[in-house]
């Protein structure tokens, strides 16, 4: 067996200053985004109704802009879905609260009636049909908010324990911050490009920190393999993690790759919320698979540098 141990075809460590210095700048300016420009609330975070209508032939958004104005429904948002030959429509009404639940349920179903059969008899020569229609609360719409919130803590809390006692405690922090970089930026994005935060954006945003965190650990646990491996036991800790990297990196690049094949098949095919979901694993298989290889391997050794200085 020959002496000569190599670390891997790449050195991903030696590109690692660089590429934090990227990854701190990003989180940076997305939360600078998030702060100043702050969300896109869907019905589900901020309460209202919501009017899905498609129409059999064209019909421009400026002649809904026109009828939700004339018909009194005031600051009502109306958002055109998919391309512009599927000729559908999102019209977003304000919420409405009378002074008992009761009242509130009665102008709520007259408001949806009024939408509704005004929608019907303004187009009935471009043959409109209404596809859904849903009503959400102020109060629900906060609860939900929070709740998102708090499912999102949670998460990176149990996984925060869980990578300390499935491996050492240097490794956790990494993959905490990772996972929150993934999060952080992906709404970024959606704040920087308006898109609409719902519900099914929060399941993606969970499902990514679930798809990083695999990746990650994968990483994490040929590190820790090949620590305990004894051609690497007189060889330095960046060495061990270099050499990891380039073991699994055939497997992280092919997994990304079949990931991305099936999110965008979805993106392609789907439409409505399907396409906003895929859309958000998207961008989170791109940005999990990048910062597995350069945001959490580099904090480990940082850490480990640390945790050695101190001792």
């Amino acid at each position: 067996m020959s002496s000569k141990v190599d670390y891997g075809k790449y050195d991903f460590l030696g590109k690692a200053k660089p590429f934090a210095a990227v990854s701190i700048a990003l989180t940076l300016l997305a939360l600078v985004v998030i702060v100043a420009k702050g969300f896109n609330y869907g019905i589900d975070f901020a309460g209202g109704t919501e009017v899905q209508v498609k129409f059999e032939q064209t019909v421009e958004v400026s002649k809904v802009r026109q009828f939700t104005e004339s018909s009194g429904f005031k600051g009502a948002l109306v958002q055109s879905i998919g391309s512009a030959e599927d000729n559908e429509y999102l019209i977003r009404l304000g919420s409405i609260i009378g002074k008992t639940e009761k009242e509130t349920n009665k102008l709520l179903n007259e408001m949806i009636s009024k939408a509704t059969d005004g929608i019907k008899t303004s187009f009935a020569d471009q043959g409109a049909i209404i596809r859904r229609v849903d009503s959400v609360g102020p109060q629900i719409g906060s609860e939900l908010k929070r709740n998102g919130l708090l499912a999102a803590f949670y998460s990176l809390l149990m996984i925060l324990i869980y990578v300390g006692l499935r491996f050492d405690y240097k490794y956790a922090p990494a993959a905490v911050f990772c996972l929150f970089h993934d999060a952080i930026i992906t709404l970024g994005i959606f704040s920087l490009l308006a898109k609409e935060v719902n519900v099914q954006t929060l399941a993606a945003i969970l499902t990514i920190i679930g798809y990083s965190l695999n990746d990650t650990i994968v990483t994490f646990d040929r590190i820790r393999e090949n620590v305990e491996h004894p051609i690497f036991r007189d060889k330095k800790f960046n060495f061990v993690i270099n050499r990891s990297l380039n073991d699994v990196l055939s497997r992280t690049i092919l997994t990304s790759i079949t990931t991305m094949l099936a999110v965008a098949a979805m993106y392609i095919l789907a439409g409505g919320v399907i396409r906003d979901f895929a859309f958000t694993l998207g961008i989170g298989i791109v940005i999990g698979t990048y910062s597995s290889i350069y945001v959490a391997s580099p904090l480990v050794l940082v850490i480990d540098k640390f945790k050695k200085a101190q001792a």
